[in-house]
């Protein structure tokens, strides 16, 4: 039976990796400096992740949602802990688009309303109202366009104050560091604003944590640069270092009730297993001191390219953007000096997501090989 084909794939079959290496069915090492759009947190095959999965998987896989468990709350309990959002409640689900769904749905149930307000180059997955609320027509089909969404320019507080004034928008969500679109960000006016606005609008402020969350901006989650208090915050991505899991973290002003939100494979043993393994080592391999340190050396070092023409991003969630479509130079990359990066809708922007226990040394590698890739892109250009 063929795959539906919907992903343009790379000629590279990886099956193993360590640390910030994945290696192909050949042998051959790559560095992987994009982590599968910034899943890989803790890097490949980590001793404390293995481990944890091992002997969870040896104990108890799975059982539902019917049942105590108790690695959830202390999963919760980890994720207060570290990123300092005290008194929030967590719901776990499986993925990003997941999480954005129920958020978007808990602001409906809060609000009684139904129009979401959104921005351009946002991504926030592809389920009904989360695609809907994404800023890309193609992936946005007729069943998902029923949603309500209206979508503005990121910074255009006062079209965002127009539209909340109208008395029928449940939430704005927002992603701090854009993914996808290309690592652009709005400016802290903007994003305090538009909190501002959300609390006397009666409208869920939906911080949109999924790519930029978890330590990869340099703060555990990258609205906390600014002075703003969300009323959910979506995750995933880094949460479990490749194992699927998602959350939402719920401010409580907003009440639980029994059946509002539910999920059968969300926060299963397995998953908050994985979850701990990936906070227990960010606390103690200090990788939030350690994305600040890189993130600011990877900087460092891009500013000696004069054919990067600007840097955008915080920590390690950057990207470098060119004068050209960056298509060719990825290939280049990827193919003859063997290291994975990232696309944007941005087609001139390189993302970079490396693990968050990137060293200097893969930093150094990475820049001696790509001077020598942009040699060979502008010879075959010229």
């Amino acid at each position: 039976m063929p795959l539906f084909d919907v992903y343009p794939l790379y000629d590279v079959t990886p099956v193993s990796g360590k640390g910030i290496h994945v290696y192909d069915d050949k042998g051959t090492e790559y560095l992987d400096l994009y982590g599968g759009h910034a899943v890989i947190s803790i890097g490949h095959a980590h001793p404390n992740y293995v481990q944890a999965i091992t002997n969870q998987v040896n104990a108890l896989g799975f059982y539902s949602n019917a049942i105590q468990n108790p690695l959830q709350r202390e999963l919760a309990d980890k994720i207060e802990a570290l990123s300092g959002c005290k008194d929030y409640e967590l719901f776990l689900v499986n993925s990003g688009a997941e999480a954005n769904e129920n958020a978007l749905k808990l602001a409906s149930f809060k609000t009684g309303k139904k129009r979401v307000v959104a921005f351009k180059k946002g991504f926030h997955g592809r389920t009904s109202a989360a695609v809907a609320a994404t800023d890309n027509p193609n992936i946005v089909a007729p069943i998902n366009a029923q949603q309500e969404v209206t979508i503005l320019e990121l910074n255009d507080v006062e079209g965002v104050k127009q539209e909340l004034e109208k008395g029928d928008v449940c939430a704005v969500i927002v992603e701090f560091i854009q993914g996808i679109g290309g690592l652009d960000e709005a400016s802290a006016e903007f994003f305090e604003e538009v909190d501002a606005l959300c609390k006397a609008n009666n409208t869920m402020f939906v911080a949109d944590e999924i790519q930029c969350g978890y330590a990869r901006s340099g703060k555990f989650f990258a609205f906390q640069h600014y002075n703003v208090t969300p009323d959910i915050i979506s995750m995933a991505k880094g949460m479990g270092n490749g194992f699927p899991i998602g959350g939402i973290l719920i401010h409580p002003d907003i009440e639980s009730k029994y059946g509002m939100l539910g999920t059968t494979f969300g926060g299963n043993h397995l998953a908050c297993a994985a979850g701990l393994a990936v906070l227990n080592t960010i606390e103690s391999e200090n990788l939030l001191g350690n994305v600040k340190e890189l993130g600011a050396y990877f900087v460092e070092k891009a500013k000696e390219i004069p054919q990067i023409k600007e840097i955008k991003g915080r920590g390690l969630m950057l990207g470098l953007e060119f004068d050209f479509e960056v298509g060719g130079l990825r290939k280049e990359l990827i193919y003859n000096h063997k290291v994975f990066t990232g696309g944007a809708a941005n087609k001139k922007l390189l993302r970079i997501l490396p693990p968050l226990n990137i060293e200097k040394a893969h930093v150094d590698q990475f820049f001696d090989i790509l001077k020598l890739a942009l040699k060979e892109v502008e010879q075959t250009v010229n």
